[in-house]
């Protein structure tokens, strides 16, 4: 595991997180991921570090409003957000990080359009080794 930096377009929200050099990133195609191009990874909380911004984040929920769908209110990028799947967990967007630090990006397509149907292909953090 390292340290990984990331941040909103305007740098107003900056976070950290640690993971694996080698991503695993899963690509869904709901109708939010579909139209953000959102590349999720999923990091524990004590694996996640907010270092500046949260005056500058806003929340969107919709459905069953258990994801917590944050944006910068400046520049309106969802960098990192609080998942349905994993509500214990963040999901950054792996297109948010500063790729100094990735070596590989391996992008892993998940059916979020018919999420019900799918969830349990979604793999706890916890259980990757």
């Amino acid at each position: 595991m390292i340290k990984h930096s990331g941040g909103c377009h305007c740098g107003r929200v900056r976070f950290e997180i640690e993971a694996e050099p080698d991503i695993e990133a899963v690509e869904c195609n709901c109708s939010v991921c579909s139209k953000t191009g959102f590349l999720h990874l999923i990091v524990s909380r004590p694996q996640f570090t907010l270092h500046q911004g949260a005056e500058s984040l806003s929340t969107y929920t919709f459905n069953t409003g258990v994801a917590k769908h944050l944006f910068c209110k400046v520049c309106g990028i969802k960098s990192f957000y609080i998942p349905r799947s994993h509500p214990q967990d963040y999901s950054v967007n792996v297109r948010c990080l500063e790729p100094g630090t990735i070596r590989k990006i391996t992008v892993i397509p998940f059916d979020g359009e018919h999420w019900e149907d799918h969830v349990l292909e979604l793999v706890q953090p916890s259980s990757k080794s």
